[in-house]
């Protein structure tokens, strides 16, 4: 992977979830492998958070964490790089919503809007998922996904349900 680098500090946001494997492991040893990428200083993190599946029945739950970074790594590289570190917990990629070892994904990049055929920021189910909003709240309470949508009105619209700090 070869990481292009721009000038400018960007503010992230990335969300970790993992329901195999031992998921507490997983989600703190990618918040470690996060804090380590290159291009990128990590700022703070969320609590770990227990969440129902979403997807297919009979999944086993999910432990997920919101990351706050910035980084010089334009956009799909900073996806190539969170890919990266999918594919060292053995991600594999067999049934949309299905169950796996390590799902990172680029909730945020600034206040930019992307819309490729990679790459969709703000992520397209960040107002609906209580397991991204919550622990987002949790370390950035007055950030807004978009110019028009605070965080504090998507958590209106979204109940925490059975969500469960740990």
């Amino acid at each position: 992977m070869a990481e292009q680098a721009h000038a400018t500090w960007t503010r992230c946001y990335i969300g970790l979830g993992s329901n195999l494997e031992n998921p507490v492991t997983q989600v703190t040893t990618a918040l470690l492998e996060l804090e380590r990428l290159a291009n990128c200083r990590a700022l703070t993190h969320s609590s770990l958070y227990r969440s129902d599946p979403v997807g297919p029945p009979g999944q086993p739950d999910y432990i997920n964490a919101v990351a706050c970074l910035e980084t010089t790594l334009l956009p799909l590289d900073l996806l190539d790089a969170l890919q990266a570190i999918e594919q060292h917990h053995q991600r594999v990629r067999i049934q949309h919503w299905g169950p796996r070892t390590l799902d990172l994904d680029l909730l945020l990049y600034g206040d930019q809007q992307i819309n490729n055929e990679r790459l969709t920021v703000p992520h397209a189910f960040i107002q609906a998922r209580n397991f991204v909003l919550y622990p987002l709240a949790e370390i950035a309470p007055d950030l807004w996904i978009t110019s028009q949508t605070s965080l504090a009105d998507c958590l209106k619209c979204c109940e925490n349900g059975s969500l469960e700090r740990i």
